[in-house]
């Protein structure tokens, strides 16, 4: 992958560029003239010119190309906006103060594939409802649809996802190593810290005291996995904390698995007034009880999405450490494949 391309003499703002490159996970090509940036000038993802090269860079006449900045330091200069126009910069981007934004515009510049990945939040609508089997049959299959997957682990004290998957002992990150981050995280950095099982991504807790994970972690997260998956499965804990309220403001659909009998609907209707205050595209998947299905959507007030039936052997299969079939003629397989007809742009 090319780098992105640096043009100035300037050794001070060198070192800033090198400096906020390397926050984004980015390496620089550094040019002193414009004769030696000409091989590069077309395959950089991005350059950034120091005001210092400005016209030497203008003068030479350049091919006109998109992802050009003029990087000045220090306070306003009025020839600025004329060196930014005569070498077609598309912004100008001053240090410090736009010190963030230029890590942004690094880290945009090495994304090699650029996604947009759909967030869906998936919650239970009463204890035991089988929301962590939804989020992670979900994620499943659409990994092994070839759809670059991630799988978020958001309940501190749901036993880990990893586990449910019978991978955790699985070599990677987990949520204890990715809560300081504040700021911006490659996607591709994202993808090679994190468990991975083929097209699937699992990002969990470690095993033994946890700690909350901050909100803004949580974001980080999210923006990375929109930009470097189609999907992103965020299994939620009912008791909604800081980062779970995060992730449903960010989630394109949240589904909500209940039981189709008076306990599981009182106490979805409750969980369904906190969820509101979040987000909007809600929908239920309905496991069978003694309601029936027009008289249970109709207290939930969403709609139904899917229906999951009753699998007597599953507790037995999730205890051996497995998962149900999910091929398309099973039932979860196929629940999981309507699904996701319905929650990925087409």
């Amino acid at each position: 992958m090319h780098r992105p391309l640096v043009i100035t003499e300037d050794h001070d703002l060198l070192d800033d560029l090198v400096r906020i490159a390397a926050a984004a996970g980015a390496q620089l090509d550094v040019a002193q003239t414009p004769a030696h940036a000409r091989p590069y000038w077309n395959l950089a993802p991005m350059v950034a010119i120091g005001p210092d090269q400005a016209d030497a860079v203008a003068a030479t006449s350049p091919p006109t190309r998109d992802q050009v900045l003029l990087v000045p330091r220090g306070p306003d200069d009025p020839d600025t906006w004329r060196k930014c126009v005569a070498v077609g910069a598309q912004a100008v981007v001053r240090l410090p103060g736009d010190e963030r934004h230029l890590v942004e515009r690094f880290a945009d510049a090495m994304e090699p594939e650029p996604r947009s990945g759909a967030v869906t939040c998936v919650i239970g609508g009463h204890g035991g409802a089988g929301a962590s089997v939804v989020s992670a049959c979900l994620a499943l299959r659409a990994s092994g649809d070839r759809l670059r997957t991630l799988l978020i682990d958001a309940d501190p004290l749901g036993g880990g996802i990893d586990a449910l998957l019978g991978h955790e002992e699985a070599a990677g990150a987990r949520w204890g190593d990715l809560v300081a981050r504040e700021g911006r995280i490659s996607s591709s950095a994202l993808r090679a810290a994190l468990p991975s099982f083929g097209d699937l991504a699992v990002l969990s807790f470690h095993r033994g005291e946890v700690a909350a994970i901050p909100p803004q972690a949580m974001r980080s997260v999210l923006e990375a996995g929109r930009r470097g998956f189609d999907l992103i499965v965020v299994d939620l804990p009912r008791h909604l904390d800081p980062a779970a309220v995060e992730a449903l403001t960010r989630a394109d659909t949240t589904l909500t698995v209940t039981t189709a009998d008076l306990r599981g609907i009182l106490s979805t209707v409750q969980v369904l007034g906190e969820l509101r205050r979040h987000t909007a595209d809600l929908r239920a998947i309905l496991r069978p009880g003694v309601l029936d299905e027009e008289t249970a959507a109709a207290s939930l007030g969403i709609p139904v999405a899917a229906h999951l039936p009753d699998h007597p052997r599953l507790t037995a299969t999730l205890n051996r450490g497995e998962l149900p079939g999910l091929g398309p003629r099973t039932v979860l397989g196929t629940l999981c494949a309507s699904l996701l007809q319905d929650l990925l742009p087409a």
